[in-house]
C-alpha cells in the first residue's frame, strides 16, 4: 500500500491540532513530510514533532517533487487564493473549511482542478460524524416515515474575541461553524435543487464585527424544513438534532440518540368525521387513540477515540481511495458550492455582516 506524502500549509489550530493530528493516526496511509508556518516557534514545533521539513514561506512547499497533497490550513480569508495556487502548480488540495465566502470563487477554484487535471477536496468531515451517519441509516430505513421538519443545534454560551471574529477575516459562526450543520442539512435536504433560505443573524458576544448568533430555514415544495441554529449566547442547549418524521422521530447529541415510532399497520383504523365527536354520553369528545411505540437509541462507541478521531479518519480513508485508488469523492466541490450559495444568500439577507473579504 502507497503512502501518500503530505506537506501541510498552517500549523495553527487546524494545520496541526486536527490535520496533523488525524494523519498521524493513520502512518500507513500518510506521511508528512513537509509544512510551512510564518511563526518560527511552530516550524520548530513542527519539525520536532513530526520529523519533517519546515519553511516560512508555502511557496516553498512547490519547489518539492515529493508531494502527493498539499493541505490548506490557513485562515479562511487565505482558502481560495492559496489553494488556486496550489492547484495551479499542479498538486492536489485539500482545504479547511469554509471553503470561500462566495459561489463565484468556488467556481474558480472548481475550474482550476479541471485545468490541473489535480484533485480539489473539502474537509467537511461531519459529513461522517457517527450521530449523523447513524440518523441518516433511520430515516432510510423508513421507520419515522417522510421527514417533515430536521432541527440541528451548533449552540453554548461563549465569547470570543480572535481572528474569527472579524468580517475581513471571512469570520463569524456561520462561516467558522456553519459549513458542519449546513453540509449536515443539505445532505438531508437534497443536494439536487437550491433551497429556499431564511435566514437572520446577530452579535451577541463578539468581540469582532462578525455574527455570532445565526437562526438558517431552508424549505422548499417537497422537501423537509430544515431548521439550523448556531448560536453563542444559548445557556441551555438542549442536544444536537431532532428529526420529526410522519411516523416517529429522533431527537440526541453526537454521543446519544433515541427514536421512537409506531408501525401504520398495528394503528387502529381511522376515518375522517366531519361531523362534530362525542363520548357515549353525548358529551363533546376529542379524537384520541393508543398507539403502540417502539423505543430504540444508540451510543457513541467510544472504541476508536470518540466521534472527533472517528469521523477525521473516515474522511482521511475515502480522500486516501480517492488519491491512490481513483474512487471518486464522496463530498464533493460541487455539493460544496451549494453550502456556499446558501451561506451567500444569508449574507444578502443580513447585509450588515456581509463586509467580508473577497
Amino acid at each position: 500500500m502507497k503512502r501518500l506524502r503530505v506537506g501541510i500549509i498552517g500549523q495553527g489550530r487546524s494545520g496541526r491540532d486536527i490535520h496533523a493530528y488525524i494523519i498521524k493516526k493513520l502512518p500507513e496511509l500518510y506521511q508528512i513530510v513537509a509544512v510551512s508556518d510564518p511563526m518560527e516557534d511552530r516550524r520548530q514545533r513542527a519539525e520536532a514533532e513530526l520529523n519533517c521539513d519546515a519553511y516560512a514561506d508555502y511557496r516553498d512547499l512547490f519547489q518539492r517533487k515529493d508531494l502527493d497533497l498539499i493541505i490548506n490550513a490557513t485562515p479562511s480569508q487565505l482558502h481560495v487564493p492559496v489553494s488556486l495556487e496550489c492547484l495551479n502548480s499542479g498538486f492536489n488540495v485539500l482545504c479547511e473549511k469554509p471553503l470561500a465566502r462566495r459561489v463565484a470563487d468556488v467556481d474558480k477554484l472548481i475550474e482550476a482542478s479541471k485545468d490541473s487535471g489535480k484533485l480539489l477536496a473539502i474537509y467537511q468531515q461531519s459529513r461522517y460524524s457517527p450521530a449523523f451517519e447513524k440518523i441518516r441509516q433511520i430515516i432510510d430505513s423508513g421507520v419515522i416515515g417522510r421527514v417533515v421538519q430536521v432541527s440541528i443545534s451548533y449552540n453554548g454560551f461563549a465569547r470570543r474575541w480572535d481572528w474569527q471574529t472579524l468580517q475581513e477575516k471571512n469570520g463569524g459562526n456561520l462561516l467558522n461553524t456553519g459549513p458542519h450543520p449546513v453540509d449536515q442539512a443539505l445532505q438531508l435536504y437534497g443536494n439536487d435543487v437550491m433551497p429556499k433560505v431564511t435566514c437572520m443573524m446577530d452579535r451577541a458576544n463578539s468581540f469582532g464585527d462578525a455574527e455570532d448568533y445565526v437562526k438558517l430555514i431552508l424549505h422548499g415544495n417537497g422537501r423537509p424544513t430544515i431548521d439550523v441554529e448556531i448560536s453563542s449566547c444559548c445557556v441551555y442547549p438542549e442536544g444536537t438534532y431532532n428529526v420529526q418524521g410522519t411516523l416517529g422521530g429522533i431527537k440526541g447529541s453526537i454521543q446519544h440518540l433515541d427514536w421512537k415510532y409506531y408501525k401504520p399497520e398495528e394503528a387502529p383504523e381511522q376515518s375522517l368525521v366531519s361531523e362534530p365527536l362525542s363520548n357515549a354520553d353525548g358529551t363533546p369528545a376529542y379524537c384520541g387513540e393508543e398507539l403502540k411505540w417502539y423505543e430504540e437509541s444508540w451510543d457513541l462507541s467510544q472504541e476508536d477515540g470518540g466521534f472527533f478521531d472517528q469521523m477525521g479518519k473516515k474522511f482521511y480513508t475515502m480522500l486516501y481511495n480517492s488519491l491512490a485508488n481513483g474512487q471518486p469523492l464522496e463530498i464533493t466541490p460541487e455539493q460544496v458550492r451549494q453550502q456556499i450559495a446558501v451561506m451567500e444568500e444569508c449574507f444578502r439577507q443580513n447585509p450588515e455582516f456581509a463586509n467580508h473579504s473577497f
